[in-house]
């Protein structure tokens, strides 16, 4: 988007939503991000893994989706899943408090990092409403139309395909049930999990056993929310 060679996106994801590209607002996103880039913004995260839940998760792959609001604005953070960070940076928070409830739920130890690829490779789209960052800056790139973007992706996957769970947490992630038809799929809502909240009822949600239950009741697979060590995610970000 800043360099149209730099961005790369799944021909599955292509097919369903490649239109959007052409659109006014995403090349007004497009001027602004470039804009922005100019003035000497540090923008997060790195242009390449922008699409990265997308490239992770292909369109027919889908079984889960977290939604997310935005990328993490500290150095190194952001890699394009959200809630994810590279294998080699702290936990953050509110994924602690996740690894926390996944104890809870399905008595899985937390690993020693804080890399969630290995979920997205099984299904799990984890998709922050807005795409971008900047440094130290949360926030900055919302309402400049990343959200149209994917509020598009959330309809696309409600509209054409069926059993999808969907984890719907804090008061912006649940705006989005809005577009999304519980008869055909399942919504999940809680708190978010940060620590300013995740006592009011994201621990002891069960979210991830009820996705487990749902998608084995749909003949879809369950998703092993166990995430391997750190030298395993490390080499798997690597070779990917």
């Amino acid at each position: 988007m800043v360099n149209q060679r730099e961005i790369r996106l799944h021909s599955q994801w292509q097919e369903v939503i490649g239109e959007e590209f052409n659109k006014d607002y995403m090349q007004s996103l497009r001027e602004f991000l470039i804009q922005r880039k100019q003035q000497g913004a540090v923008i997060y995260p790195p242009v390449q893994e922008w699409f990265s839940a997308l490239n992770s998760t292909p369109f027919d792959d889908v079984r889960v989706v977290i939604l997310g609001q935005d990328p993490y604005h500290g150095a190194g953070q952001a890699h394009g899943l959200c809630f994810s960070v590279r294998p080699d940076v702290k936990v953050p928070p509110s994924l602690a408090n996740i690894y926390k409830e996944i104890k809870s739920d399905l008595s899985i130890d937390p690993p020693n990092h804080g890399c969630l690829s290995s979920w997205a490779q099984q299904g799990v789209l984890l998709l922050n409403a807005t795409l971008t960052v900047e440094d130290a800056n949360a926030g900055a790139h919302q309402g400049k139309g990343w959200e149209q973007f994917t509020d598009h992706i959330i309809k696309t996957i409600n509209d054409r395909r069926q059993g999808v769970v969907f984890m719907l947490w804090g008061s912006y992630a649940q705006k989005k049930s809005a577009m999304i038809d519980a008869s055909r799929h399942l919504v999940l809502k809680s708190v978010h999990p940060s620590p300013l909240s995740a006592y009011r009822g994201f621990f002891g949600c069960g979210h991830f056993s009820a996705a487990n239950t749902y998608l084995q009741q749909q003949g879809l697979g369950q998703i092993n929310w166990q995430l391997p060590d750190r030298d395993s995610a490390l080499k798997a970000l690597q070779e990917y």
